[in-house]
């Protein structure tokens, strides 16, 4: 997929006639080093402001006293990174605007987080998403979940560091191995000295400087061409301006199915089940404040994609009047946005240094986000149950130092990604690869009250062979045909995921599946409905064995970590079919926050009742799954 980023050398600077080479002004270098310095800055300043007197949790999760804006802006930071920055305009220049239909995912791709995931994970007071599987589960469960996530981000970090440095490399001459260092160390510095919080607040202030970098693109671009009309009227000539198509086929490679449905189920593997996202939910002051800032990402998701989009269209337009030099002709797709918008802003100092500053700015805020959540689950997940005498001090000593250990490992990662050569592509898909088990693991959870243990082990591992199977399979089967890989085969890389690694699939080349059978037709599927279909393999398969090995009976199930589906259901229906399927209220039952209620009742028809009922089935705010002791309330439905 990014294999020609990752085996060619910087291309040498080659200007063509009437215009300039692409380089640094000191105007430039200044307006970069400014956007490093006051991140580092801000990291800083929080480090300073709590020195000395640091809890874990605000360090892992800000002290839960965070505001909606901050918290919206660091959602939409943490995957908004610089692959994605220069993927949607290359994407939307080769081939044109049908990729823009994948913001019609993006309302129930939030909308379910905010109302399915944020209330359980909130109500159980938790600080590692992966705390709910043992809840749920049991401890094994939790441990296999987080191990998996670590290693999809420890092979993830390295690359989001490495390939926007070697692009920048190739196209500006910037020094590679400088600019991987000075992310590297900045990142690794503020995140361990000043926590979530550091992290949440650079997140702000980079997605503002993203968002005047591309801004800045789009001006000066249209500007050039004769305005926003002109870029639309000279797209739609060209036949740049995409339809609606209706073609229900999951192997071909972009349909308004596949993006707005398939993309659904990557926007949950982001949004709905991510650490890095549901440790922003929990530093939220209260879960309609962790509700809101799910919803107020929705419309800043859509003002991004509508940017990339416009950049890609201005870049267009501008390469219809102003003709490409062979350099520019031959440069692999990470480097094309790059080298447009080099030649674009020449001779306007401060304004290349400002996107190149923007595109720093979003590895910053991923790699940052990963830092953070990297600690928190290996403190919360893997250490504190070993040792739990482990005080308060040590906690917080152990997660500065994990987390700037996190950061070293990174810079590793990147080493090993500039080693790596045509297999940097199956290293970028495995981030992608773990995101759909992961969604199916907390799915079979919340949504299936008889499913097991095993089965939630067992589905999981089905859901990964399952993932590396077609992953690698795919790019096995383009490596030995000899074409670049296919954009579908990239399907390994829908996460969160991940926004970079499904921009970066974007980017492959089209390829004809018609004559494709079997497996290779199989290979072939579109990279939106990979998330969907991993997910739905650990469920099926961890249904099938929790069903065959007994279900939940003779186990303990904790009622706050099921979502009442039901119950939800009923409330959409009349009145009166209501009353027909009617619940009895069932006595209540006295439990501890998280305590076990008998599988027999929750296995025979025992539902969640009310929406007052319901809140009483998880802690109030506060509390502690090992706190006091408040009442369930279930009902039994009679259909």
């Amino acid at each position: 997929m990014m294999g020609a980023m990752s085996t060619s050398a910087p291309l040498e600077q080659t200007s063509r006639p009437g215009v300039a080479t692409s380089t640094f002004s000191v105007v430039d270098y200044v307006v970069f080093a400014l956007v490093l310095l006051l991140s580092l800055a801000i990291g800083l300043y929080h480090a300073y402001r709590g020195w000395g007197g640091h809890t874990i949790g605000q360090l892992l999760l800000a002290d839960r006293k965070m505001g909606c804006f901050p918290v919206a802006l660091s959602l939409l930071a943490t995957f908004q990174s610089a692959v994605a920055i220069l993927g949607v305009p290359s994407e939307i220049y080769t081939f044109g605007t049908q990729y823009w239909f994948l913001g019609c995912s993006y309302f129930l791709g939030l909308l379910i987080p905010a109302h399915i995931f944020i209330p359980v994970f909130y109500r159980l007071h938790l600080t590692s998403a992966y705390e709910y599987l043992e809840l749920r589960f049991n401890k094994a469960v939790r441990i296999c979940g987080t191990v998996t996530f670590i290693f999809q981000m420890v092979i993830y970090m390295g690359v989001v560091l490495y390939a926007p440095s070697l692009a920048l490399n190739a196209v500006t001459g910037f020094d590679l191995w400088l600019s991987v260092l000075t992310l590297g160390i900045v990142c690794a510095f503020y995140t361990a000295l000043g926590g979530l919080k550091a992290v949440i607040w650079t997140d702000v202030f980079q997605t503002l400087v993203m968002f005047l970098g591309q801004l800045a693109v789009i001006i000066v671009g249209s500007a050039k061409v004769g305005g926003l009309g002109h870029v639309w009227e000279v797209a739609a000539q060209n036949g740049r301006i995409s339809g609606i198509e209706l073609d229900p086929d999951p192997f071909v490679r972009h349909t308004f199915w596949t993006l707005a449905f398939g993309g659904v189920f990557m926007m949950l593997s982001l949004y709905g089940v991510n650490q890095a996202q549901v440790q922003r939910y929990l530093s939220s002051r209260t879960e309609r404040a962790a509700m809101l800032s799910c919803y107020a990402v929705f419309p800043c998701q859509q003002v991004v994609l509508c940017m990339g989009c416009l950049i890609g269209l201005v870049m267009y337009a501008y390469y219809q009047e102003y003709p490409k030099s062979a350099q520019q002709a031959q440069a692999a797709p990470d480097q094309f946005v790059l080298y447009f918008v080099m030649d674009l802003l020449q001779g306007l100092p401060g304004l290349p240094g400002l996107f190149v500053a923007c595109l720093f700015s979003g590895s910053l805020s991923t790699i940052s986000s990963a830092f953070n959540s990297l600690a928190t689950v290996t403190i919360e997940d893997l250490i504190r149950p070993r040792f739990p005498e482990l005080s308060e001090a040590q906690a917080t000593r152990l997660s500065k130092i994990l987390a700037f250990c996190y950061g070293l490992l990174c810079l590793g990662m990147a080493y090993v990604s500039s080693q790596m050569g045509p297999v940097l592509q199956a290293a970028i898909s495995i981030f992608g690869m773990v995101g759909g088990p992961l969604l199916g693991l907390f799915c079979l959870g919340m949504f299936f009250p008889c499913a097991n243990p095993l089965g939630a082990i067992v589905g999981l591992l089905a859901g990964l062979i399952m993932a590396f199977w077609i992953g690698i399979g795919s790019i096995v089967t383009s490596m030995g045909s000899g074409v670049a890989p296919s954009a579908p085969n990239s399907s390994s890389l829908s996460p969160p995921t991940n926004m970079t690694t499904i921009t970066m699939a974007t980017l492959m080349p089209l390829t004809t599946v018609s004559r494709l059978t079997g497996l290779q037709r199989l290979y072939k599927l579109s990279y939106l409905w990979y998330s969907a279909h991993n997910s739905t393999t650990v469920i099926v398969v961890g249904l099938l064995v929790s069903l065959l090995t007994g279900g939940m009976r003779g186990r303990t199930l904790n009622p706050g970590t099921i979502y009442p589906v039901w119950p939800k259901v009923l409330a959409l229906l009349p009145l009166s079919c209501q009353k027909r399927l009617s619940c009895k209220s069932y006595s209540q039952v006295d439990s501890p926050v998280g305590g076990p209620v008998s599988p027999e009742k929750m296995g025979n028809g025992m539902l969640w009742g009310s929406r007052d009922q319901e809140a009483l089935a998880v802690p109030e705010a506060g509390a502690t799954h090992q706190g006091s002791s408040p009442t369930f309330i279930l009902q039994e439905t009679s259909l």
